[in-house]
Order: C-alpha cells, then sequence, then structure tokens
C-alpha cells in the first residue's frame, strides 16, 4: 500500500474550472499577461519536480518580476483560501514542488539577478532565482567563491538551495546552506515582508534564519539573499582510492576523521556508479574496483602536502587497492567530473531510478552499506551508491522501471526501509533533500507525536491558515496512525 502518490485530478475537472476562472481576472488586474500561465499546455512543465514519478498539474502558474507582485499574489491568495507552491528550478528531489491541483505555482525564475557583491566584506546579495554556479562563477574574479556546491550547482537556484538547506560535495568542511547564509527577505502567507538575519555576525532575538533555512517553502517565500564568500584555497588536491570491498573503503571514512583531518571533500561511490560514471564522463575510474574513496584536501601548500601524504598512508592501511593523487588542477576536476554526473550516468543502467536521501552517523557506514545490500537482494530491485561519504550523508539510487506493474510501489517501500535503517543506526530521514512529499510517512517513525505538534505549531506561527506548501514536510496525525498500521511496518523501529 502507498500513502506517498497523490491522486491526480484533472486539469479540466468542473470545480478546478471554475475556481481558475474566479482567479485569473484578480490576477491579471496586477500581473502582465505574459506573468500568467493558465492553460494546460502552459502549466504542464511545471507537473513535478525532479522527483518526477509524482506529478500534478496546477491550478495556474505565475512569473512575478518583482517583490511587490510577489506580495500581492499572496495576499490575494491569502484573502480567497488558495494553496500556493514556491518553486525555483524544479531540481528538487522529495516532490517539494509538487503542486495542487486547486493551488498556484508562483515560479521565482525571473529573480535571477546578482544585487551586489562586495569582496571586501566576502558576501554577495542575491535574488532567489539566481542559480548556485552563478554566484561563484560572478565571485571568481575577485579570488572568491561560494562554498555549497550540490550535484545540481549548474541549474539548481539559491533559493531553492534555501529552501531544502543544500549541501554538497564540499559541505564537510565548510557547511550546508544554513552554514553559509547570513541573511533572506521573505513574504509572508499574508504578504508582509520580513528581514531574518543580518549581515553582520550575530542579530538580535531568535535565531530565525536557521529556522526558516530548510522549512522547504513552507513558512514564507524567498525573495532576496545574503551569502557569505569564501576565499579560493592556495591549493586543492585530491586522492582518488580504490577498494575490492564496499565495507573497508566505509571504514576508511571514520579512520581518516578519525586522525584529525577534515577534508574539503570525501566522497564514496559504489561499483555500479563507479561503472555507470566512467561510461557516461570517462573520468579514468577503475571500473573493477567495488567502490572508490574521493577525498579532497585544500589549505595552503604546506598543509595540503603534509595532509596529502597522511591521507595516502592511512588509504593504503584501510586495504585500499589503488591510490592516486591528482598531478595538477585538471586531473583534480577529473576525479570530480564522474561524482558530479553520477546521478545522470546511473540513467544509463535501467529505465528509472529513485534517488534517495538519508543521514547516518560515519560509524555506522559499513553497516549500513552491508543491510543495504541485503535490502536490495530481498526486494530484488539493484542499488548504486553515490554519497557524501564524509558526513554520513547517503543517496542510495533504486533502480527500477516503472513500466512494470507495482514495481514503483515495490521501491517506494524499499526506499520507506532505508530511510527507516537511518533512524535505527541513530541518523536521520535526510540530510539536502528534504523530506517534501517522499519522506512524509518516514517522519512518523524519526518524531514523536508530541514532536510533530510542535512542528504544526510552528507553521501555524509562520501561515495560520496553512496555505503555504500544504501536505509537504510535516505529517498529520491521522497520517501517522494509518502508516503505522500498514502490514508492512512490522519491520519498523521507532524511537
Amino acid at each position: 500500500m502507498s500513502l506517498i502518490q497523490p491522486t491526480q485530478i484533472p486539469f479540466d475537472d468542473t470545480r478546478l474550472a471554475t475556481a481558475r476562472a474566479e482567479l485569473l481576472p484578480a490576477l491579471r488586474a496586477f500581473l502582465p499577461e505574459d506573468a500568467i500561465l493558465a492553460r494546460q499546455e502552459e502549466v504542464s512543465p511545471y507537473e513535478c519536480d525532479g522527483l518526477s514519478a509524482y506529478r500534478q498539474l496546477p491550478l495556474l502558474v505565475v512569473l512575478p518580476r518583482t517583490v511587490e507582485e510577489v506580495q500581492r499574489i499572496l495576499r490575494l491568495c491569502h484573502e480567497r483560501e488558495v494553496p500556493v507552491v514556491a518553486r525555483g528550478a524544479g531540481t528538487g528531489l522529495s516532490g517539494g514542488a509538487l503542486p495542487l491541483c486547486d493551488g498556484i505555482v508562483l515560479s521565482l525564475a525571473r529573480f535571477n539577478r546578482i544585487l551586489d557583491l562586495n569582496p571586501d566584506a566576502r558576501t554577495a546579495r542575491v535574488q532567489p532565482g539566481v542559480r548556485n554556479l552563478a554566484i561563484t562563477e560572478a565571485a571568481s574574479a575577485h579570488g572568491l567563491y561560494y562554498a555549497p556546491d550540490p550535484s545540481s550547482q549548474i541549474a539548481c537556484t539559491i533559493g531553492g538551495n534555501v529552501a531544502e538547506n543544500s549541501g554538497g560535495v564540499h559541505c564537510l568542511k565548510y557547511g550546508l546552506t544554513v552554514h553559509n547564509v547570513l541573511a533572506v527577505t521573505v513574504v509572508t502567507m499574508a504578504g508582509e515582508l520580513v528581514e531574518l538575519g543580518s549581515a553582520a555576525l550575530d542579530s538580535a532575538g531568535y535565531d530565525l534564519l536557521a529556522l526558516y533555512i530548510g522549512s522547504e517553502g513552507m513558512l514564507g517565500v524567498t525573495v532576496e539573499v545574503t551569502v557569505k564568500l569564501m576565499p579560493v584555497p592556495e591549493r586543492a588536491q585530491a586522492l582518488l582510492a580504490a577498494y575490492d570491498d564496499v565495507e573497508k573503503a566505509g571504514r576508511a571514512v571514520g579512520d581518516i576523521i578519525a586522525a584529525g583531518v577534515i577534508p574539503a571533500g570525501l566522497e564514496m561511490m559504489d561499483g555500479p556508479a563507479i561503472q555507470a560514471a566512467e561510461a557516461f564522463v570517462h573520468a579514468g575510474y577503475p571500473t573493477d574496483a567495488a567502490a572508490i574513496l574521493i577525498c579532497e584536501l585544500d589549505g595552503t601548500n604546506q598543509e595540503v602536502s603534509e595532509q596529502v601524504m597522511r591521507v595516502r598512508e592511512l588509504l593504503l592501511a584501510s586495504g585500499a587497492t589503488e591510490v592516486r593523487t591528482s598531478k595538477d588542477d585538471a586531473e583534480r576536476l577529473r576525479f570530480w567530473k564522474g561524482r558530479k554526473a553520477a546521478f545522470p550516468a546511473v540513467g544509463r543502467l535501467s529505465p528509472d531510478y529513485y534517488c534517495m536521501d538519508g543521514t547516518i552517523p560515519r560509524r555506522a557506514l559499513p553497516e549500513v552499506l552491508r543491510r543495504t545490500a541485503e535490502l536490495s537482494e530481498e526486494y530484488g530491485l539493484r542499488v548504486a551508491n553515490v554519497f557524501h561519504a564524509g558526513d554520513g550523508n547517503l543517496h542510495p539510487l533504486i533502480l527500477f522501471d516503472a513500466n512494470r506493474p507495482g514495481e514503483l510501489e515495490r521501491t517506494e517501500e524499499l526506499g520507506g526501509r532505508l530511510l527507516e535503517l537511518c533512524v535505527e543506526v541513530g541518523g536521520t530521514i535526510t540530510g539536502e533533500h528534504g523530506v517534501g512529499i517522499e519522506k512524509i510517512n518516514q517522519m512518523c517513525v524519526q518524531f514523536s507525536p508530541e514532536e510533530l505538534r510542535q512542528f504544526h505549531a510552528v507553521k501555524a506561527a509562520f501561515d495560520s491558515k496553512g496555505l503555504l506548501n500544504p501536505g509537504k514536510g510535516i505529517p498529520t496525525p491521522r497520517r501517522c496512525s494509518e502508516y503505522r498500521q500498514l502490514p508492512d511496518r512490522q519491520h519498523a523501529h521507532s524511537h
């Protein structure tokens, strides 16, 4: 039984057609014609985000250009109790931007300008539709860059990064989005303009900025972000280690951190992922390896030289069959090229794949990898593993064929069990993709009813009518009750 997939309501449903006809004149009173998409063929591109297994056509799509237009849209929807789903580039992987049939999609795609870049203060003030990589491209002339670098950084937007608290391969040393954002300007569902955080090192009052980052578009709509910029390190060098056993590679991760070395990035790929990435981008990976680790070290010349020698010794001592050290920046980037392209590369192995996202303590990595392999065999579904090994953020990719009856549902169930395994070993159900609709059932496993009530209280404080991205992130008590009663939940472990 699946409690995840929403029921698709036809776009031309009579009730929805009436609601659309009533809302259009009110929007056209202050928005230009090209800012409103109302025909089925116009709204179809917005029916899903990167989790394309779940789709729903929205009532309407609006594309404002100014903060004032965003405010008026939200005030109108607040007054008429119309749900709103804010959307960036649509690269999210948890269904967080899945539309509602009776709600509008508020696209921030036209908020795509870098408003200010201050190299002295090492900050950039940007609109939410600015691409993650575009910030680094603009800052590079000043010897600066923006540290969080999701695999989708060429396309994903900073507003979406704020919504999901995105990370990337360098988050081990430099932190997630929450550690690299100084301030956000937000429009509430009631249309109020609110500033959270500040350009200073600290600000008075509750830390609402940390509360807001990662709230998945449920508390407000981001219209401006101030980010921290980092100086480009004097030197960066990467090591690539091959292993004949996945668990050996998992233990090596803990060995490196235990030795007091904090790499800029520490990533792991298993055999299927290695083979797919190599066939896709020809990065020179050893395709006969059971797993590889990519470890990047950065800092001063002396610091990197010392750490490279230390990490090389640790990798060999942990059972690595081969260790390569990048000879120049081109080779370092080639090491990363396959990892950055791993998700699309795995698409060559199967008609469909389901990308999971959970986080575990590093000490549990060997156990979780072993049990993942056991679950893969139990369900008869292949799993390719690509993940941020250094901080325990796993991305198992479940390979399946949606054209085979029941296979998507079986994939969902396996994904749920992998997430619940993360909770069982002391981890959490997400690291950077968010809960969205995908992991909402597992929220019932990780959190108690009392904790969920507090989440709902926070939501109500920002959005009293529950109109911003409803149905995402936080399950209702009824949903949790239904999930706990499912016959296939005998395996679950609640904390």
